[in-house]
């Protein structure tokens, strides 16, 4: 098939998934059309079967903001035309479907089809803003196709918005093949003293993530386990955390990394994974992680539970409840035997649900499904 890819380039669930969504199926033989504003942060290199379009945003005195939603519609337009596009998969409801509707409207018949993913935020927080609540359950209705990453996410998209299309749920994945296959003993040399245990928290640094909870948990732990706590991503919250770190006297051994790439090689030193979100949609991050052997303890909210297994591949507790995930991590860190059963169990949940030859292979049955013509 000929499929363009339309996603936020930055930092974030969304981006990843669709990147290396796009990876896998140019390794299937399938040409992928990327388009957006900037590389996605995922695609760096050439890689054969895949092409990047960058949207030109112009600026115009008479615009008080460059119309970047419009200058993506067209360009999705002139990539469908030009590249003989069978469909276009976009990430994100507000505003990459409405950009999708406009393009196919500008192409008449020889419009591809368009299917819609809905991560979670754009329904979560974006499209129950009532500025944007209406066209957010237009740009679903009028996808030929709508996936959402979780079977939470599907039944609340339903449930806020009263939407008639059909939504499968299609989950986020991982490539074993490449992320920490065959991991034996990392060098932990770099990111802490010989004897310590390393925490990991990696995310987009906004206030849902409670990126001060992470802080306070590693702060109980460290009164016991001599341990560091390192800290992946950039956003928001990441000062705050970094100003509690120093008033909780424990600056040293809480490590602010930024934004990072080639996560796999720091997961792989990691001993534990926290995620006290007060909303996680799926939890990426805490599968990426637990495809390295890596537990996790997390907030029983959201699509979490549908990752990670409580009691099997980590805990999971009430959001907000600082004091448990504290006791849960320092009970796993203490015992051996139960965190190597969590980890073996953690990578082999990831195998047996998450892999991404499987996953991607349910996106193709979507796409097939709608180039047939059906809903």
């Amino acid at each position: 098939m000929n499929i363009g890819i339309t996603c936020y380039p930055t930092v974030g669930g969304s981006g990843a998934v669709a990147a290396e969504l796009g990876k896998v199926l140019a390794r299937r033989g399938h040409e992928v059309h990327f388009v957006s504003y900037r590389l996605p942060f995922r695609l760096g290199g050439f890689q054969e079967h895949i092409r990047f379009h960058e949207i030109d945003v112009t600026a115009y005195s008479l615009f008080e903001y460059p119309p970047h939603d419009l200058a993506l519609a067209a360009k999705m337009a002139e990539v469908a035309r030009e590249n003989h596009l069978d469909l276009f998969h976009v990430h994100y409801a507000i505003p990459h479907a409405i950009a999708g509707f406009l393009a196919q409207q500008m192409l008449g018949d020889s419009a591809p089809r368009l299917v819609t993913t809905l991560h979670g935020t754009d329904v979560t927080l974006v499209g129950q803003d009532r500025s944007f609540f209406e066209i957010t359950r237009f740009g679903i209705e009028r996808s030929n196709g709508v996936t959402a990453v979780s079977e939470f996410l599907r039944r609340m998209t339903l449930d806020e918005f009263g939407v008639h299309n059909t939504i499968d749920v299609v989950p986020n994945f991982v490539d074993l093949a490449k992320h920490c296959a065959g991991r034996t003993t990392p060098d932990r040399s770099a990111f802490a003293d010989p004897g310590e245990r390393i925490l990991l928290h990696m995310s987009n640094f906004r206030p849902v993530k409670r990126v001060l909870d992470v802080v306070r948990i590693f702060e109980r732990v460290r009164r016991e386990i001599p341990s560091v706590l390192l800290m992946v991503g950039d956003g928001p919250e990441r000062a705050s955390a970094q100003a509690l770190a120093r008033r909780l006297g424990i600056a040293d051994k809480v490590r602010f990394l930024g934004r990072q790439d080639s996560i796999e090689e720091i997961t792989a030193v990691a001993d534990l994974y926290l995620l006290p979100s007060e909303l996680e949609s799926f939890g990426l991050s805490a599968l990426e992680a637990m495809a390295c052997g890596v537990p996790v303890i997390g907030s029983d909210a959201g699509g979490l539970p549908e990752v990670v297994k409580n009691g099997e591949t980590g805990y999971l507790l009430p959001v907000g409840d600082i004091e448990g995930m504290a006791t849960r991590a320092l009970e796993l860190l203490r015992d051996e035997a139960l965190h190597r059963k969590m980890a073996q169990a953690a990578r082999q949940r990831v195998a047996a649900c998450f892999d991404a030859e499987q996953i991607v292979s349910q996106y193709e049955r979507v796409y097939e499904r709608v180039l047939a013509g059906t809903r």
